[in-house]
């Protein structure tokens, strides 16, 4: 142990793994917090709050004046297609780094979105600027790491290189599939006596999002689905979920924008947890009830047959 903290004993590999995976969980949960404000119709431009209040930020107080420039002559007059483009790149943001799926473009993103908006509020007053710097280091970090090789869809599709795909696949639908039906439960069964709860700890800014009792049990459903698919190696039932979660989000996102009451008494943040559900599920379903010699890398059939020859 103490040459371990002195430094001069290295962790295996393994370790070094999860910790990378840990690192991406939690800049998944930040963008799944925070895409929250991102509300339309409007996003904060009549109220001058919200996202609208972070565009007029990069003019009030430039980083980078061309930055401005192009925020305040391009962006502004086109701010509503803008706003939509920002949920739904924070939202990918979320359900990719949570999930795991294609972890370095995730990363690549999450550079180019930090840096945006860095360059928006740095010297905004009260801002403090290392939380963007960290914000950046955090997704360059898992830019170059192997993150989503651990508890994640690239695991799957790495294991899948490797002929092993099948079990990978499984053990993930069914974790994720664990995970939102426990969420989708406890949501439903506090609702009921609530009308409406929202998971977490927004005064830490942690959450998984607002429910009523249609909106947990839903996500309840959506997990069911990928424990049964996982469980009998059947695709369509992990399709079935994705399904079932992608017209969750787009009901979610319709139903705000044209700011109605919302069906499932959800938010945004709970739309992109729908959305990781979809990504998890739609990302395992492709290799579900494949045998190792059915996805064997090329030229393992070939070895093999050779081997027989020869015995």
């Amino acid at each position: 142990m103490l040459r371990y903290l002195l430094g001069t004993e290295e962790p295996d590999r393994r370790t070094v793994a999860r910790a990378l995976a840990g690192l991406r969980i939690a800049a998944g949960l930040l963008w799944l917090f925070n895409v929250n404000w991102k509300r339309p119709p409007d996003f904060g431009r009549d109220s001058g709050r919200d996202l609208y209040r972070y565009v007029q930020d990069a003019i009030d107080h430039p980083v980078f004046p061309p930055y401005s420039w192009i925020i305040q002559h391009v962006v502004q007059p086109a701010f509503i297609p803008f706003g939509w483009g920002v949920l739904v790149a924070e939202t990918v943001l979320a359900a990719l780094l949570l999930t795991g799926t294609y972890t370095r473009l995730a990363a690549l993103l999450g550079i180019v979105q930090s840096g945006a908006i860095a360059l928006s509020v740095l010297l905004t007053p009260g801002e403090w600027p290392w939380s963007y710097y960290l914000m950046l280091v955090i997704h360059a970090v898992l830019f170059v790491g192997s993150a989503g090789r651990v508890w994640g869809v690239d695991g799957v599709r790495a294991a899948a290189a490797e002929g092993r795909g099948g079990g990978a696949a499984a053990t993930q639908l069914r974790t994720w599939g664990m995970v939102l039906g426990a969420v989708g439960v406890v949501a439903g069964a506090v609702a009921v006596f609530s009308s409406t709860v929202t998971l977490g700890a927004p005064s830490f800014q942690l959450s998984l999002g607002a429910y009523n009792v249609v909106g947990g049990v839903l996500l309840a459903v959506v997990g069911a689905l990928m424990v049964a698919g996982a469980r009998v190696g059947r695709a369509p039932l992990a399709f079935a979920a994705a399904a079932v979660a992608l017209i969750s989000l787009a009901t979610i996102w319709a139903q705000t924008a044209m700011q109605s009451s919302v069906w499932l008494g959800a938010n945004l943040t709970a739309a992109a947890l729908f959305a990781t559900a979809a990504v998890a599920a739609g990302g395992c379903a492709r290799y579900l009830g494949r045998t190792d010699e059915s996805i064997r890398p090329e030229g393992a059939g070939a070895r093999a047959q050779a081997d027989r020859a020869r015995g």
